[in-house]
């Protein structure tokens, strides 16, 4: 399966329609790539370059009709360039050091998740989840996944999971410490995840779905040149509403 030309083997399921997480007042449902297929990086790769996303062990992408508004949208990175309010941030959060960790489970690190889920997604259906939950959604045995821990004076306050695809970055998740909002940490862990795709020499920073009505996921259009998958092929226009 990790090869293109045999990607028409591929079988895809469709789940039930369910609430949306984004856009209440709709219905959602979700495509996922075969789970009892084998799962690989080129796979993984190919697939992102089609829209889709990993959750856990699962490759999936919104299949919703009539509504189409959560956009895939990548970033080529060596193509972008600052604006002054992301410089600013950058240079802001030059003091915190980073490093490069495995994926693996860290006390630490779930204990800032939690503290982040509690404050920032009350009641959003993630913040009463449990160590197994925590590692299942991050984590998979098959791709390759970096925590990238930020630390102020050895306190950390920020982690980014990306993983690293053939050509590219894909931004999993990021959580940081509430009490240090102040220091834009979600627009830094991409200016981050940036500058290691360029340091890298990978082509594109996946940055999941871009939802042109939910504040959550708008924000991305702030990073150009945004390139969003609509109708088969990427295009650097926003779609319309």
């Amino acid at each position: 399966m990790n090869q293109p030309t045999r990607t028409a083997l591929l079988r895809f399921y469709a789940t039930p329609p369910h609430p949306c997480g984004y856009l209440p007042e709709r219905q959602a449902t979700t495509l996922f790539a075969d789970p009892a297929v084998p799962k690989t990086t080129a796979l993984y790769s190919l697939l992102s370059a089609h829209g889709f996303r990993r959750s856990g062990g699962h490759l999936y992408r919104p299949h919703c009709h009539p509504c189409h508004a959560c956009v895939p949208v990548r970033l080529p990175v060596r193509e972008f360039r600052m604006k002054r309010h992301q410089a600013r941030c950058w240079e802001k959060n030059r003091d915190l050091v980073v490093a490069e960790q495995s994926p693996v489970y860290d006390a630490e690190h779930y204990a800032l998740y939690q503290r982040y889920l509690k404050r920032r997604h009350p009641g959003g259906g993630m913040d009463d989840g449990d160590v197994r939950h925590y590692t299942e959604f991050l984590t998979a045995a098959w791709v390759n996944t970096r925590f990238l821990e930020m630390r102020l004076d050895g306190r950390l306050i920020c982690v980014a999971v990306i993983d690293v695809l053939d050509d590219a970055l894909s931004a999993v998740y990021t959580y940081f410490d509430p009490e240090a909002s102040s220091r834009g940490l979600g627009k830094y862990a991409v200016l981050y995840e940036i500058a290691k795709a360029r340091e890298w020499r990978l082509t594109w920073l996946y940055l999941g779905y871009w939802i042109r009505d939910c504040r959550k996921m708008s924000y991305k259009h702030d990073y150009q040149p945004l390139e969003y998958f609509r109708d088969g092929r990427w295009i650097r226009d926003p779609p319309p509403a």
